[in-house]
């Protein structure tokens, strides 16, 4: 009986994640491909190494083509420190202020860096692609859609409530422009940033002491939402479950987290200047039994259904993961298009490797480390023995 209560339990989970991956990938494949499509047509024309743009990301080291490899190897390891010790800081200013109540001031801030990065970031992208294509505009009508643009999509992640398209959508667009430019950053920096990023990211979230584990396990235990920019995909929801079952879910977890129970099950989120980082916070596991153990069996597991910030029980996603996954496609989409397969394939895997984890032994995992080492690892192999070997096979007609 115990060895088909645990058939059935796993075969549950597995059907669950079927959908939760396809919801939490579709955005995630989404934001990539606008990068990659921008990146292919923003970057063609140019027989040059494409701009670079001086941020806090490069505030240590500035690369150069007259480099050594050994100098800018140390730059970019500089720069990444910075950047890190930057959010890492910011972070704690995150957790600091949320101690204190300041929930309005951290919607404020959050609204108002959304906004800059639609209208500014976004408008010098339209800007690129309006002087690539000559599309005949005049400056007031672009300045008013801008402005319009933007500002729906303030209140669309933050002010008001639309049509979850809607805001999935915005979502979607302000890591897409994040992305972009942070493509425009020097190779090195751009290899040795995610990496470290990655780092940072399984060190907050797993440290006793880290920063995202300390902010979401005050948020939980008020009960509160964190303001951030995280996607949330639609719930997958069982039909006769309603609100109230949801909520006695939730407090049923809080109470079993609050007495040392489930003390690793915490969610967490990083949050810069203008992108979030979390891992998934989700975890879905529903377990049927036969007969008198069937009740028993669903109080007990309930409380695992819609762990999470909000209260929808949906999979979350920090939109940060959306950038950085975006941009190592978007550094290989400057290389070659076979490596942004190969990198693609990779993120997305490492996706679904970070969702059967935590579906499997219910403990907080981060959502960058997986896919990046994925990601950067496909890139090289790609770009220095499979890229070779198609090209041998086709100087030589060999065909497989």
């Amino acid at each position: 009986m115990a060895a088909q209560q645990n058939h059935r339990a796993g075969g549950s989970i597995i059907d669950s994640l079927g959908e939760e991956i396809v919801r939490i990938v579709t955005p995630v494949s989404i934001c990539m491909f606008l990068v990659v499509i921008l990146v292919a047509v923003l970057n063609s024309g140019s027989s040059s190494s494409p701009p670079t743009i001086n941020t806090i990301a490069t505030i240590a080291y500035s690369e150069t083509t007259s480099d050594s490899t050994w100098d800018k190897l140390k730059g970019a390891l500089l720069n990444a420190l910075v950047f890190v010790v930057v959010v890492t800081a910011v972070t704690f200013l995150l957790v600091l202020l949320f101690y204190f109540r300041c929930t309005h001031f951290l919607k404020l801030y959050m609204g108002f860096s959304s906004f800059i990065v639609l209208l500014f970031l976004g408008g010098e992208i339209a800007l690129f692609l309006i002087r690539k294509f000559s599309v005949p505009i005049d400056c007031f009508t672009f300045l008013v859609l801008l402005f319009n643009f933007a500002a729906v999509g303030v209140f669309a992640v933050f002010l008001s409530k639309m049509a979850i398209i809607v805001t999935q959508g915005y979502l979607v667009a302000i890591g897409m422009l994040v992305a972009y430019w942070f493509t425009l950053l020097p190779e090195w920096t751009t290899w040795v940033l995610l990496v470290a990023l990655a780092l940072y990211d399984l060190a907050a979230v797993l440290l006793p002491v880290g920063p995202l584990r300390l902010l979401v396990e005050l948020a939980i235990s008020r009960d509160e939402d964190i303001p951030a920019l995280v996607y949330e995909a639609r719930p997958v929801i069982n039909h006769d479950q309603g609100s109230r079952e949801y909520e006695g879910q939730r407090r049923a977890w809080r109470r079993r987290r609050e007495s040392g129970n489930d003390s690793e099950s915490d969610h967490n989120i990083v949050t810069s200047d203008a992108e979030v980082t979390a891992p998934l916070i989700q975890n879905r596991v529903s377990s049927a039994a036969d007969g008198q153990e069937s009740s028993v069996a669903s109080t007990d597991n309930s409380f695992l259904e819609g762990i999470g910030l909000g209260s929808s029980g949906a999979i979350k996603l920090g939109l940060g993961d959306f950038i950085f996954y975006s941009v190592l496609v978007g550094r290989a989409a400057m290389y070659d298009f076979m490596t942004v397969y190969a990198c693609y394939l990779a993120i997305i895997a490492g996706l679904g490797v970070t969702l059967m984890l935590l579906a499997l032994y219910q403990q907080a995992l981060p959502a960058l480390p997986v896919s990046i080492a994925f990601g950067v690892l496909f890139y090289f192999l790609t770009r220095l023995l499979l890229e070779e070997f198609v090209v041998q096979c086709s100087l030589n007609l060999v065909m497989f």
